[in-house]
């Protein structure tokens, strides 16, 4: 596939590359096909360059913001994509969480409810024990 733009492709897979590791990218690379390549190319230009590349917002606000709007929205598999990749955005779970109390306000309870299940899930919490005052 050719580029139009290349400046503007490579610097998407560039800001890509770095949220959501080499390895994610590899294999979407990679499951490319004729009907999805064009996809895949307006997926690099429009979110990961003209997006995610802009100066205003460092990747860990954008990371949250994305994760927010993922979970409002229930997408989950791509929500899970994101979750995986907090680390390379300097996002802590902590920092998830504060957002996703922002979603069950304002996108609702029950996407938040999924939100967290799949953060848990992701980073192995355990439910805590009630505790009662003695």
């Amino acid at each position: 596939m050719t580029f139009p733009h290349k400046d503007s492709h490579d610097r998407g897979m560039e800001t890509r590359r770095s949220v959501l590791g080499d390895d994610h990218v590899n294999q979407a690379l990679a499951a490319e096909t004729d009907l999805s390549a064009d996809f895949q190319s307006y997926i690099v230009e429009a979110a990961w360059s003209a997006v995610w590349s802009r100066p205003g917002l460092d990747k860990r606000t954008r990371h949250l913001i994305t994760i927010a709007l993922l979970a409002g929205l229930g997408h989950q598999h791509e929500l899970e994509l994101h979750l995986r990749s907090i680390q390379n955005t300097s996002t802590s779970p902590e920092d998830v969480r504060e957002a996703l109390m922002h979603v069950a306000v304002y996108a609702g309870v029950p996407a938040a409810n999924s939100a967290f299940a799949l953060l848990n899930r992701i980073f192995g919490e355990t439910p805590t024990k009630n505790h009662t005052d003695d």
